[in-house]
């Protein structure tokens, strides 16, 4: 399981940021699980975090963020080489942050109970630092350092790591020496990489909606319960749905038919006259079982752009239920929709400490937060105290001025064309 997520320097995330998906030790949380850890102790943990904010303050950086960790833990080893210098997205708005190094650092929880802390600096053609911290029993072992100033670059102590030699004379020095060890299958070192391969697993509604749309008519292929997982969430969506026709063709891609119920009688659609929002959610199940099916951590960038806010609100539910998900999956994801804030009765959908909130400050760095920051109370509406700008994280705009500042626009423009001379007209 993820715990925490920190970055610096990525995209509007200038100074250091952290996520965390520990619930805070002054709540009493019922959304948070049990983790229970090496060291005999329980960690309680959050199976789904959102990220809401004004447009453009920063929300899908966080998501972008993840993404970058995992691309890079995966790919420096092969990918950089093709590269001149480290691929980076530093932030654009500060000449000066081109100069310093890109921060990643996570802490991860293994299937043995062992915490893990991994992270790295990354300069414009070499690693600056990089370190692996484990506690099998609450007190931190250095697995290896790392630091491209010092005289010695790579620090083992003990001797946890096998082949440390070897691995120091043959990491490159634009590569990270936890992709590298890897590479070669390191008994000690793999199951670290081989979480990041394993989770953040992303998704954005409106990209590479084919793909997973072709993935999810595969789920139906699979055997009966599979299929018959895909068809219950789809007749759940009340979208009068009863069930699906799934056959491959002639190329053995897997082409589906969806069944519609009404007055009585049921009538198969082409794919193509589906509605988006019926499409956006057949492509959102089979990334949803595969989480679930793993105990993976899914990512998914804007939430609600194409569903309705109800079945955003289910997916957070499929999550929150220990009996539907009984194997620890985390769900983070960023939304503009306030009512996610609120259900049906006044409930919560979401504990203070699962709702973020991301804010640019006067330097257009994005600076992240949780509401439990703030401290509100049991009884306290967040979707109405958000919305008041109570939290921050809403954009900074006076209510019914908008369309007022278009037309002093309007009529300023309008003033200056007047007051320019007109154009001689030309002899001929």
């Amino acid at each position: 399981m993820l715990l925490r997520f920190r970055v610096a320097n990525v995209r509007s995330l200038r100074a250091a940021q952290e996520l965390s998906l520990v619930a805070p030790e002054d709540e009493d949380s019922a959304a948070a699980r049990p983790l229970p850890l090496s060291d005999g102790k329980r960690l309680p943990v959050y199976p789904v975090l959102g990220v809401f904010g004004a447009n453009a303050s920063g929300k899908s950086n966080v998501i972008a963020a993840l993404k970058q960790m995992r691309e890079a833990v995966l790919s420096s080893y092969a990918a950089w080489t093709s590269y001149d210098g480290i691929p980076r997205d530093v932030f654009a708005l500060d000449p000066g942050a081109a100069d310093d190094p890109v921060f990643y650092e996570a802490d991860v929880v293994l299937e043995d109970g062992v915490r893990w802390t991994y992270g790295f600096e990354l300069g414009k053609r070499r690693v600056e630092s990089e370190w692996l911290f484990a506690y099998p029993k609450g007190r931190r072992q250095v697995w290896f350092d790392r630091d491209a100033s010092r005289q010695k670059e790579f620090h083992f102590p003990g001797d946890r790591v096998k082949d440390r030699a070897r691995l120091a004379r043959t990491t490159r020095s634009d590569a990270l020496l936890l992709s590298r060890a890897a590479n070669d299958g390191h008994p000690d070192l793999t199951p670290v990489y081989d979480w990041f391969k394993q989770n953040l697993y992303d998704v954005t509604p409106e990209a590479d909606r084919p793909r997973r749309e072709a993935y999810t008519a595969q789920r139906l292929l699979e055997n009966a319960d599979s299929r018959r997982r895909v068809e219950e969430l789809l007749r759940v969506a009340d979208l009068g749905i009863a069930g699906a026709e799934v056959e491959r063709d002639s190329a053995g891609r897997p082409r589906v038919r969806l069944i519609h119920s009404g007055s009585g009688e049921e009538t198969t659609l082409d794919w193509s006259a589906e509605s988006l929002g019926t499409r956006s959610w057949f492509a959102l199940i089979g990334p949803l079982l595969l989480a679930l099916d793993t105990g993976s951590v899914l990512l998914i960038d804007e939430l609600d752009a194409s569903l309705h806010s109800r079945f955003a609100a289910e997916v957070v539910r499929l999550f929150q239920a220990p009996w539907v998900n009984p194997k620890g999956a985390q769900l983070i994801f960023t939304a503009h929709d306030p009512s996610l804030l609120r259900v049906p009765g006044g409930t919560r959908l979401l504990e203070p400490g699962q709702l973020w909130l991301t804010e640019k400050d006067a330097t257009g760095a994005t600076e992240l937060y949780p509401i439990s920051d703030w401290e509100p109370t049991e009884e306290e509406d967040l979707m109405t105290s958000y919305l008041a700008g109570s939290f921050g994280g809403v954009p900074k705009v006076p209510e019914g001025q908008v369309g007022l500042h278009l037309l002093r626009t309007d009529e300023t423009a309008y003033e200056t064309m007047a007051a320019e001379p007109e154009p001689e007209a030309e002899e001929s």
